[in-house]
């Protein structure tokens, strides 16, 4: 009797002394997630969409995201990587401004025990193990999707001028070969110039001004890797006098707001879309990852074609 009477009140004291700490300062604080994010610039439209969806979604999810924009050059890209290895952060996403060149710098991710995600481009890489997985579209569907409506929309005949991406990077590469393959059936369908515009308005206005000094009427299509390379091309079809849409036929891929309301006006024909709202997306797979979940290695945005028969129903519902 005496013992029980003893142990009772020592009990008590213990609950109410763990009941005090546990009042005083809370279960143990959950650790915030921290993400770094490569980002290739902020040469478009898209590419400011892809930006803002990637910082609000963080944002949203109280993720402490690092975010660097490598003004168009790898070798500030890698710089950041380096700069998030150091800081421990727990995952680490890239958008390849080029494909080549990334094993160096993957592998010091890869000591570090920190997981890599790229996004809208890919890489050529021996080693595929050095990132966890790819999420994107599939350029080169996109590609092919532009040269199958083109050569119905002209009846398989023309002559193409093409305004191209930034050399070397996934999208160029995969929407330049994706295109010609699909005109390879289309002999009378015929590309005769091709230069670089960097995926910028500026720099398609300018390619554009030399083409149609170069080709003038002759030059029945333009063919462009993004759309506001696209734009930047109608700018300078209008300055020569000439209207786009209807003199020159003009094709492109994204479908930001701003060309899906020109396909609406009939100043581009025809958009493919390239979402750029990887936000969501990205950071549920990272969760996974991070949780010792599987993943696909390879994942693929549903796209869509916009041309005359369905913009202007689609624009009251578009995010970018």
């Amino acid at each position: 009797m005496f013992t029980l009477i003893t142990r009772q009140p020592f009990l008590f004291l213990a609950a109410a002394a763990l009941l005090t700490v546990t009042g005083l300062f809370g279960a143990a604080p959950k650790k915030t997630l921290k993400v770094g994010f490569a980002q290739t610039g902020a040469e478009s439209a898209w590419r400011t969409a892809n930006s803002d969806s990637m910082k609000a979604e963080a944002a949203k999810r109280g993720i402490d995201l690092k975010f660097s924009d490598g003004q168009g050059k790898q070798e500030n890209q890698i710089r950041a990587v380096r700069s998030f290895i150091t800081q421990g952060v727990d995952a680490i996403v890239i958008a390849p401004i080029v494909e080549t060149g990334w094993d160096p710098v993957l592998r010091e991710a890869k000591r570090a025990k920190i997981p890599v995600i790229l996004t809208d481009r890919t890489i050529q890489t021996t080693d595929a193990s050095l990132f966890v997985c790819f999420i994107g579209s599939d350029f080169y569907e996109e590609g092919k999707m532009a040269a199958d409506w083109l050569a119905k929309a002209v009846s398989g005949k023309g002559n193409i001028v093409e305004l191209q991406g930034t050399p070397g990077s996934a999208p160029a590469n995969e929407r330049r070969k994706a295109f010609a393959d699909g005109l390879a059936k289309y002999p009378s369908l015929k590309i005769i110039d091709a230069q670089s515009g960097n995926f910028e308005r500026s720099g398609g206005k300018q390619v554009m001004e030399a083409f149609l000094k170069k080709h003038g009427k002759a030059i029945n299509v333009v063919y462009a890797h993004n759309d506001d390379m696209a734009l930047g091309a109608a700018q300078a079809i209008e300055e020569a006098g000439l209207k786009p849409g209807k003199d020159i036929t003009l094709v492109s891929i994204d479908a930001i707001g701003e060309a899906v309301k020109a396909v609406a006006a009939g100043r581009i024909n025809c958009t493919v879309e390239c979402s750029p709202l990887f936000g969501p997306k990205v950071y549920d797979t990272i969760a996974k990852v991070l949780a010792g979940e599987k993943v696909p290695k390879k994942s693929f945005n549903q796209d869509e074609l916009f041309d005359a028969t369905n913009a202007a129903k689609a624009l009251p519902t578009r995010q970018y």
